[in-house]
Protein backbone atom coordinates (compact mmCIF):
# COMPACT_ATOMS: atom_id res chain seq x y z
CA UNK A 1 0.00 0.00 0.00
CA UNK A 2 2.63 2.63 0.54
CA UNK A 3 5.96 2.33 -1.72
CA UNK A 4 7.25 5.68 -0.31
CA UNK A 5 8.35 7.39 2.70
CA UNK A 6 9.41 10.88 3.35
CA UNK A 7 10.56 11.40 7.07
CA UNK A 8 11.68 14.63 8.34
CA UNK A 9 14.95 14.56 9.93
CA UNK A 10 15.85 13.30 13.54
CA UNK A 11 12.57 11.56 13.35
CA UNK A 12 14.43 7.84 12.43
CA UNK A 13 14.61 6.90 16.18
CA UNK A 14 11.09 7.74 16.85
CA UNK A 15 9.33 4.86 18.14
CA UNK A 16 6.08 5.61 15.99
CA UNK A 17 8.16 6.31 12.64
CA UNK A 18 10.28 3.13 13.29
CA UNK A 19 7.58 0.85 13.66
CA UNK A 20 6.48 2.10 10.03
CA UNK A 21 10.09 1.71 8.71
CA UNK A 22 9.95 -1.55 9.92
CA UNK A 23 6.75 -2.23 8.77
CA UNK A 24 7.11 -1.71 5.32
CA UNK A 25 10.78 -2.18 4.47
CA UNK A 26 10.66 -2.14 0.86
CA UNK A 27 9.47 1.21 1.01
CA UNK A 28 11.68 3.68 -0.61
CA UNK A 29 12.66 5.91 2.12
CA UNK A 30 13.21 9.77 1.71
CA UNK A 31 14.69 12.19 4.39
CA UNK A 32 13.50 15.84 4.51
CA UNK A 33 14.13 18.89 6.67
CA UNK A 34 10.67 19.31 6.98
CA UNK A 35 7.22 17.63 5.52
CA UNK A 36 6.11 21.24 4.16
CA UNK A 37 9.34 20.74 1.19
CA UNK A 38 6.94 17.79 0.24
CA UNK A 39 4.03 18.55 1.20
CA UNK A 40 3.37 22.34 0.25
CA UNK A 41 4.82 22.87 -3.09
CA UNK A 42 2.22 24.29 -5.52
CA UNK A 43 3.02 21.92 -9.20
CA UNK A 44 1.66 19.01 -7.55
CA UNK A 45 -0.84 16.75 -9.22
CA UNK A 46 -3.61 16.10 -6.85
CA UNK A 47 -5.17 13.58 -8.75
CA UNK A 48 -1.97 11.29 -9.60
CA UNK A 49 -0.61 11.26 -6.22
CA UNK A 50 -4.01 10.29 -5.11
CA UNK A 51 -3.91 7.13 -7.25
CA UNK A 52 -0.29 6.08 -5.04
CA UNK A 53 -0.08 8.15 -2.07
CA UNK A 54 3.16 8.38 -0.28
CA UNK A 55 3.34 8.66 3.67
CA UNK A 56 4.66 11.38 5.28
CA UNK A 57 6.08 11.26 8.77
CA UNK A 58 6.51 14.44 10.39
CA UNK A 59 6.67 16.40 13.83
CA UNK A 60 4.13 18.77 14.43
CA UNK A 61 5.29 22.17 15.93
CA UNK A 62 3.69 25.02 16.51
CA UNK A 63 -0.51 24.72 17.87
CA UNK A 64 -1.72 21.11 18.79
CA UNK A 65 -5.37 21.98 19.51
CA UNK A 66 -7.57 24.66 17.47
CA UNK A 67 -10.69 26.47 18.02
CA UNK A 68 -13.08 24.83 15.73
CA UNK A 69 -15.46 27.06 13.45
CA UNK A 70 -18.39 28.53 14.43
CA UNK A 71 -21.12 26.69 13.46
CA UNK A 72 -19.42 23.40 13.99
CA UNK A 73 -20.53 21.49 17.04
CA UNK A 74 -23.00 19.05 18.47
CA UNK A 75 -23.28 20.89 22.12
CA UNK A 76 -20.49 21.14 23.94
CA UNK A 77 -19.66 24.28 25.37
CA UNK A 78 -16.51 24.57 23.69
CA UNK A 79 -15.67 22.91 20.73
CA UNK A 80 -11.43 22.40 19.43
CA UNK A 81 -10.12 20.09 16.45
CA UNK A 82 -6.66 18.89 15.98
CA UNK A 83 -5.20 16.66 13.44
CA UNK A 84 -3.16 14.04 13.76
CA UNK A 85 -3.04 13.44 10.34
CA UNK A 86 -3.85 15.32 6.78
CA UNK A 87 -6.02 13.85 4.15
CA UNK A 88 -7.89 10.57 3.85
CA UNK A 89 -7.51 7.44 2.43
CA UNK A 90 -10.49 7.51 0.41
CA UNK A 91 -11.32 9.97 -2.56
CA UNK A 92 -15.01 12.08 -1.96
CA UNK A 93 -15.46 14.52 -4.85
CA UNK A 94 -16.87 16.51 -2.50
CA UNK A 95 -14.35 16.83 0.03
CA UNK A 96 -12.91 20.00 1.10
CA UNK A 97 -9.25 18.69 1.41
CA UNK A 98 -8.75 18.02 -1.78
CA UNK A 99 -9.50 22.05 -2.27
CA UNK A 100 -7.41 22.71 1.04
CA UNK A 101 -4.29 20.30 -0.07
CA UNK A 102 -1.84 20.28 -2.90
CA UNK A 103 -0.58 17.38 -2.15
CA UNK A 104 -2.59 13.96 -1.73
CA UNK A 105 -0.34 12.51 0.30
CA UNK A 106 -0.86 11.38 3.72
CA UNK A 107 1.05 13.35 6.68
CA UNK A 108 1.35 11.19 9.94
CA UNK A 109 2.35 13.91 13.20
CA UNK A 110 3.87 11.22 15.16
CA UNK A 111 4.57 13.07 18.41
CA UNK A 112 0.76 12.20 19.78
CA UNK A 113 2.40 13.55 23.43
CA UNK A 114 2.28 17.14 22.52
CA UNK A 115 -1.37 16.87 21.16
CA UNK A 116 -1.95 14.89 24.77
CA UNK A 117 -0.22 17.47 26.43
CA UNK A 118 -2.13 20.86 24.20
CA UNK A 119 -5.63 18.86 24.94
CA UNK A 120 -4.87 19.03 29.11
CA UNK A 121 -3.86 22.65 28.79
CA UNK A 122 -7.22 23.06 26.86
CA UNK A 123 -9.07 21.85 29.59
CA UNK A 124 -6.76 23.30 32.24
CA UNK A 125 -7.58 26.75 30.55
CA UNK A 126 -11.96 25.79 31.04
CA UNK A 127 -12.35 24.14 33.87
CA UNK A 128 -16.10 22.56 34.71
CA UNK A 129 -16.67 23.44 30.87
CA UNK A 130 -17.28 20.38 28.93
CA UNK A 131 -15.22 20.94 26.10
CA UNK A 132 -15.48 18.99 22.99
CA UNK A 133 -12.37 17.79 20.51
CA UNK A 134 -12.94 16.78 16.93
CA UNK A 135 -10.61 14.67 15.30
CA UNK A 136 -11.32 14.02 12.10
CA UNK A 137 -11.17 17.79 10.87
CA UNK A 138 -8.54 17.12 8.48
CA UNK A 139 -8.45 13.22 7.85
CA UNK A 140 -10.93 10.10 8.34
CA UNK A 141 -10.19 9.38 12.51
CA UNK A 142 -10.36 5.49 12.17
CA UNK A 143 -9.46 4.66 8.20
CA UNK A 144 -6.09 4.01 8.92
CA UNK A 145 -5.95 3.18 12.47
CA UNK A 146 -3.93 -0.13 11.67
CA UNK A 147 -1.21 2.26 10.96
CA UNK A 148 -1.41 4.83 12.89
CA UNK A 149 -2.32 3.41 16.09
CA UNK A 150 -4.47 6.63 16.97
CA UNK A 151 -7.41 5.54 18.44
CA UNK A 152 -5.84 2.85 20.46
CA UNK A 153 -3.76 5.91 22.33
CA UNK A 154 -6.42 8.36 22.41
CA UNK A 155 -9.29 6.47 23.22
CA UNK A 156 -7.76 5.92 26.65
CA UNK A 157 -6.42 9.38 26.99
CA UNK A 158 -10.16 10.60 27.08
CA UNK A 159 -11.23 7.73 29.07
CA UNK A 160 -9.72 9.46 32.60
CA UNK A 161 -10.87 12.94 31.11
CA UNK A 162 -14.57 13.15 31.89
CA UNK A 163 -15.62 16.65 30.99
CA UNK A 164 -13.71 16.08 27.50
CA UNK A 165 -15.22 14.87 24.43
CA UNK A 166 -13.62 13.33 21.67
CA UNK A 167 -15.38 12.08 18.36
CA UNK A 168 -13.93 10.07 15.97
CA UNK A 169 -15.75 11.15 12.78
CA UNK A 170 -15.08 8.08 9.75
CA UNK A 171 -16.95 6.24 7.41
CA UNK A 172 -14.23 3.26 8.14
CA UNK A 173 -16.04 -0.45 9.49
CA UNK A 174 -12.49 -1.17 11.26
CA UNK A 175 -13.78 -1.38 14.30
CA UNK A 176 -12.38 -4.24 15.43
CA UNK A 177 -9.72 -2.27 18.28
CA UNK A 178 -12.97 -0.51 19.79
CA UNK A 179 -15.26 -3.66 19.93
CA UNK A 180 -12.07 -5.15 21.50
CA UNK A 181 -12.33 -2.68 24.87
CA UNK A 182 -14.55 -1.13 26.78
CA UNK A 183 -16.99 1.30 25.45
CA UNK A 184 -15.73 4.83 26.73
CA UNK A 185 -19.02 7.17 27.18
CA UNK A 186 -16.97 10.63 26.56
CA UNK A 187 -16.06 8.94 22.95
CA UNK A 188 -18.56 9.31 20.47
CA UNK A 189 -17.79 7.43 16.77
CA UNK A 190 -19.56 9.66 14.40
CA UNK A 191 -20.20 8.13 10.89
CA UNK A 192 -20.89 9.94 7.92
CA UNK A 193 -23.13 9.28 5.36
CA UNK A 194 -24.85 10.40 2.13
CA UNK A 195 -27.74 8.25 0.58
CA UNK A 196 -26.53 4.97 -1.37
CA UNK A 197 -26.64 6.17 -4.67
CA UNK A 198 -25.25 8.96 -4.14
CA UNK A 199 -22.16 7.05 -1.83
CA UNK A 200 -21.52 4.48 -5.04
CA UNK A 201 -21.13 7.11 -7.26
CA UNK A 202 -18.96 9.84 -5.48
CA UNK A 203 -17.59 8.66 -2.37
CA UNK A 204 -14.66 6.40 -3.80
CA UNK A 205 -13.00 4.14 -1.85
CA UNK A 206 -14.88 4.48 1.15
CA UNK A 207 -17.24 1.58 2.33
CA UNK A 208 -20.92 1.50 1.12
CA UNK A 209 -23.65 2.78 2.86
CA UNK A 210 -24.97 -0.78 4.10
CA UNK A 211 -21.40 -2.05 5.96
CA UNK A 212 -21.15 1.50 8.05
CA UNK A 213 -24.64 1.10 9.57
CA UNK A 214 -23.63 -2.51 10.00
CA UNK A 215 -20.30 -0.94 11.50
CA UNK A 216 -22.52 0.76 13.70
CA UNK A 217 -24.98 -1.27 14.25
CA UNK A 218 -21.86 -4.17 16.12
CA UNK A 219 -20.79 -0.60 17.54
CA UNK A 220 -24.24 0.17 19.42
CA UNK A 221 -24.63 -3.61 20.59
CA UNK A 222 -21.06 -3.22 22.34
CA UNK A 223 -22.34 0.25 24.19
CA UNK A 224 -20.41 2.92 22.18
CA UNK A 225 -21.95 6.34 22.10
CA UNK A 226 -22.48 6.72 18.46
CA UNK A 227 -23.00 9.85 16.06
CA UNK A 228 -24.98 10.34 12.61
CA UNK A 229 -23.54 12.82 10.54
CA UNK A 230 -25.08 13.78 6.93
CA UNK A 231 -22.73 16.02 5.90
CA UNK A 232 -22.55 17.31 3.75
CA UNK A 233 -26.45 17.49 2.31
CA UNK A 234 -26.66 16.89 -1.29
CA UNK A 235 -29.32 18.14 -3.80
CA UNK A 236 -29.81 15.32 -6.93
CA UNK A 237 -32.96 13.56 -8.37
CA UNK A 238 -34.91 11.96 -6.28
CA UNK A 239 -33.08 13.32 -3.17
CA UNK A 240 -35.78 13.16 -0.99
CA UNK A 241 -36.56 9.50 -1.49
CA UNK A 242 -32.82 8.98 -0.83
CA UNK A 243 -32.76 10.52 2.54
CA UNK A 244 -35.58 8.66 3.01
CA UNK A 245 -34.62 5.20 2.66
CA UNK A 246 -31.35 6.41 4.42
CA UNK A 247 -33.35 7.29 7.63
CA UNK A 248 -35.23 4.14 7.39
CA UNK A 249 -32.06 2.16 7.26
CA UNK A 250 -30.46 4.10 9.90
CA UNK A 251 -33.46 4.03 12.22
CA UNK A 252 -34.39 -0.03 11.93
CA UNK A 253 -30.60 -0.62 12.97
CA UNK A 254 -29.62 1.78 15.46
CA UNK A 255 -31.40 1.79 18.93
CA UNK A 256 -32.02 6.16 19.82
CA UNK A 257 -30.34 5.02 23.08
CA UNK A 258 -27.08 4.62 21.45
CA UNK A 259 -27.20 7.61 19.64
CA UNK A 260 -25.37 10.71 21.08
CA UNK A 261 -26.42 13.45 18.54
CA UNK A 262 -27.17 13.82 14.90
CA UNK A 263 -26.01 16.91 12.60
CA UNK A 264 -26.80 17.85 9.31
CA UNK A 265 -24.89 20.21 7.45
CA UNK A 266 -25.07 21.41 3.52
CA UNK A 267 -22.84 22.02 1.28
CA UNK A 268 -20.57 24.66 1.38
CA UNK A 269 -16.92 25.73 0.22
CA UNK A 270 -14.79 29.07 0.20
CA UNK A 271 -14.28 30.02 -3.33
CA UNK A 272 -11.18 29.39 -4.00
CA UNK A 273 -11.36 25.66 -2.52
CA UNK A 274 -14.13 24.88 -5.25
CA UNK A 275 -12.02 26.79 -7.81
CA UNK A 276 -9.78 24.05 -7.59
CA UNK A 277 -11.89 20.92 -7.15
CA UNK A 278 -14.43 22.03 -9.76
CA UNK A 279 -11.28 22.18 -12.51
CA UNK A 280 -10.46 18.53 -11.30
CA UNK A 281 -14.00 16.96 -11.49
CA UNK A 282 -15.75 19.45 -13.90
CA UNK A 283 -18.60 17.28 -14.15
CA UNK A 284 -19.06 15.32 -10.54
CA UNK A 285 -22.29 14.69 -10.13
CA UNK A 286 -21.72 16.62 -6.09
CA UNK A 287 -20.59 19.20 -7.78
CA UNK A 288 -22.86 20.07 -11.13
CA UNK A 289 -25.16 22.08 -8.89
CA UNK A 290 -26.82 24.38 -9.91
CA UNK A 291 -24.48 26.04 -7.78
CA UNK A 292 -24.24 29.90 -6.86
CA UNK A 293 -21.86 32.20 -5.27
CA UNK A 294 -22.98 33.95 -2.06
CA UNK A 295 -20.31 36.24 -0.68
CA UNK A 296 -17.26 34.12 -0.36
CA UNK A 297 -18.73 30.57 -0.09
CA UNK A 298 -20.06 28.31 -2.99
CA UNK A 299 -23.31 26.65 -2.82
CA UNK A 300 -26.63 25.70 -3.29
CA UNK A 301 -29.31 28.57 -3.17
CA UNK A 302 -30.26 29.59 -0.10
CA UNK A 303 -33.90 28.28 -1.20
CA UNK A 304 -32.37 24.53 -1.71
CA UNK A 305 -29.80 24.79 1.25
CA UNK A 306 -33.20 25.55 3.26
CA UNK A 307 -35.33 23.26 1.74
CA UNK A 308 -32.55 20.25 2.32
CA UNK A 309 -31.60 21.64 5.57
CA UNK A 310 -35.28 21.52 7.25
CA UNK A 311 -36.76 18.11 5.15
CA UNK A 312 -33.84 16.23 6.42
CA UNK A 313 -33.31 17.28 9.56
CA UNK A 314 -37.49 16.88 10.48
CA UNK A 315 -36.98 13.38 9.43
CA UNK A 316 -34.44 12.87 11.64
CA UNK A 317 -36.29 14.27 13.88
CA UNK A 318 -38.90 12.12 13.41
CA UNK A 319 -37.13 9.04 13.60
CA UNK A 320 -34.80 9.90 16.43
CA UNK A 321 -37.25 12.09 18.68
CA UNK A 322 -35.26 11.88 21.84
CA UNK A 323 -31.91 13.06 20.23
CA UNK A 324 -30.51 16.36 19.23
CA UNK A 325 -30.27 17.25 15.61
CA UNK A 326 -28.09 20.07 15.43
CA UNK A 327 -27.41 21.98 12.24
CA UNK A 328 -23.55 22.10 11.13
CA UNK A 329 -22.93 25.15 9.25
CA UNK A 330 -19.07 26.56 10.18
CA UNK A 331 -18.56 30.32 8.46
CA UNK A 332 -16.15 29.09 5.25
CA UNK A 333 -12.79 31.32 5.10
Amino acid sequence: MIDTIYIEDGLDTDPRAARLLRRFPDATVVHCAHYAEVFNPAAQDFRLQKRRPALILAHKAGRHVLEAPAGFGIGGERNFYFSHMLNCLYDCRYCFLQGMFRSAHYVLFVNFEDFQVAIDQTLARHPGEDCYFFSGYDCDSLALESLTGFAAEFVPFFAVRPNALLELRTKSVAVRSLLQQEAVPNVVVAYSFTPAPVAAAVEHGAPDVTSRIEALSKLAAAGWPLGIRLDPLLWYEGWRQGYDLLIQQLAAAIPAAALHSVSVGPLRFPRHMFQRIESMYPSELSLAGPLQQRGGVTSYSEQREAELTTYVSKRMHDAFPEVGVFSCTPTAT
